[in-house]
């Protein structure tokens, strides 16, 4: 979808459909001149109240005359002009405007000045709410939709002046660019283990690397993991036909020896627990166990398209966990790269067992911070709920940037205590370390298994379990928590 910024005046937008954002009286600026020339039919329709005066409510005018614009779309922007309600907003219009069937839309944004964010946070948010809206995902349908049916193509963002104009191009393109990166994530959490393997994340990742000469792209076998000394890794791998990899994209868009930052996902491509088997109802779900990894990906599409002077490493440790004659049993200890045994109680507890020796090979990168993404405990679900992902750190600085870049994308975390004294709840009688930690506190004391293989560098854990997709009739990957991470990453730049 194309999406553009320009300067001009509202009732002399052609167009097929002219949004425009009223309070309650009418009395906003843009809509008022628009309603001047229709003869005051849009403040009639707000007076007798067709328009629910609350954020992102929507009333479309299918006739107006007097404007050129062929209909129009009234916007309710509620009482409170902040950044909760511009959200709600956003979300609203884009709805909206997919719904309405148009191939191109006028919004005039100037009458959303909020009070605590400036334009260019709007039309990032803006961008990045109406390309998601028209996200589908139809790769194994075997009717496709309607190719000829009305698709949103093209949306212009008006705005009466020229100030900050080139800024507002630059944010609405970053909106649009994270809006990409998501699908891609979704792409890839949606699609079947049986057409997403570990080989076959490794082929994605080199797809995004084609034509571009900044990402350079390896994969590591599980010949190579086992003579690194990937043992923790190779543990789960072992139980599946499909190999195992490790995936590492490098991006050197930033200064020759700058340090990079990496993105570590944890790409289980299907987790039927292993030996420690899950339930039958609901496995289907365990395709989202690779969503972190989906959202490095995504990440790094964003990334490449804005061109950002910075250098990341995104790295994806990929593996199917399976039962097997050959699988890990509950009781068996292992050796990880960083030379630590641990006791596997439970099966079922995996990705740990992925990151750690991913975390310890991130090592060689000397990195300025290392950020590992992952769908981890079912307890973060019990903790958080759906909305909001949980965040731990060893370093407070780093924690503060992602909680702060969570808060202005509108993709949150919430930071959970990574406390010492929860670290004994993973004393094992016969290794250095068990992998689970009993059922209290499990998203912590998975944090702090991990936090064991990152004292090297600032690090921070992601557990985006109940964020990064959803069930029932809604059911699909989300494409979280991507924006996140790309404004973490904008932050760096700026």
């Amino acid at each position: 979808m194309e999406i553009t910024v320009k300067s001009g005046g509202a009732a002399k937008q052609q167009t097929q459909c002219l949004v425009l954002f009223t309070d309650a009286k009418g009395e906003l600026p843009a809509f008022s001149s628009v309603d001047q020339e229709t003869g005051g039919l849009l403040s009639a329709l707000v007076a007798r109240g067709d328009l629910k005066q609350s954020a992102g409510q929507t009333l479309m005018v299918p006739t107006v005359t007097g404007i050129k614009a062929e209909r129009v779309l009234l916007v309710a922007t509620g009482e409170e002009l902040k950044a909760a309600a511009a959200e709600k907003i956003c979300a609203g219009v884009a709805r909206a405007l997919i719904g309405a069937r148009v191939q191109e839309a006028v919004i005039a944004f100037d009458d959303l000045e909020l009070e605590d964010r400036d334009s260019t946070w709007l039309l990032n948010i803006l961008s990045r709410e109406i390309v998601s809206a028209g996200y589908t995902f139809n790769e194994f349908k075997s009717k496709k939709a309607d190719k000829d049916a009305a698709k949103l193509e093209a949306v212009t963002l008006l705005q009466a002046g020229r100030k900050a104009l080139e800024e507002n191009k630059v944010a609405a393109a970053q909106g649009v660019a994270t809006a990409n990166g998501m699908a891609l994530a979704r792409d890839l959490g949606n699609r079947p283990g049986n057409a997403c393997t570990p080989k076959d994340l490794t082929e994605e990742a080199k797809k995004l690397a084609k034509g571009v000469a900044k990402l350079s792209v390896k994969a590591l076998g599980e010949d190579e993991m086992t003579k690194l000394g990937m043992h923790s890794f190779m543990s789960v791998s072992k139980g599946s036909s499909e190999e195992g990899q490790l995936i590492i994209m490098d991006y050197k868009g930033g200064q020759k020896g700058d340090q990079p930052i990496v993105l570590l996902g944890k790409g289980i491509t299907f987790d039927t627990g292993g030996i420690s088997l899950k339930p039958g109802a609901a496995m289907d779900e365990m395709k989202f166990d690779m969503c972190g990894a989906a959202s490095v990906f995504g990440t790094m599409k964003t990334i490449i398209e804005l061109e950002l002077p910075i250098n990341v490493i995104g790295m994806v440790a990929a593996a199917e966990n399976m039962p097997a004659g050959n699988a890990s049993k509950p009781g068996d200890i292992v050796t990880s790269m960083s030379g630590q045994t641990i006791e596997i109680l439970n099966t079922d507890a995996e990705g740990r067992l992925v990151l750690c020796d991913a975390l310890t090979y991130a090592e060689r990168f000397k990195p300025k911070a290392v950020v590992d993404i992952a769908t981890l405990t079912g307890a973060c679900i019990f903790a958080l709920g759906h909305t909001i992902s949980a965040l731990l750190s060893n370093n407070d600085e780093l924690a503060d940037s992602l909680f702060s870049a969570g808060n202005v994308a509108g993709d949150k975390a919430w930071r959970l205590p990574l406390d010492d004294s929860y670290q004994k709840q993973l004393d094992s009688n016969f290794a250095d370390i068990a992998n689970i930690g009993g059922r209290p506190a499990g998203t912590i004391t998975a944090g702090c298994f991990l936090s064991r293989f990152a004292k090297e560098f600032p690090w921070a854990h992601l557990d985006v379990a109940g964020t990064a997709s959803k069930s029932g009739g809604d059911k699909g990957a989300t494409g979280r928590p991507v924006p996140l991470l790309v404004q973490y990453v904008l932050d760096q730049v700026s």
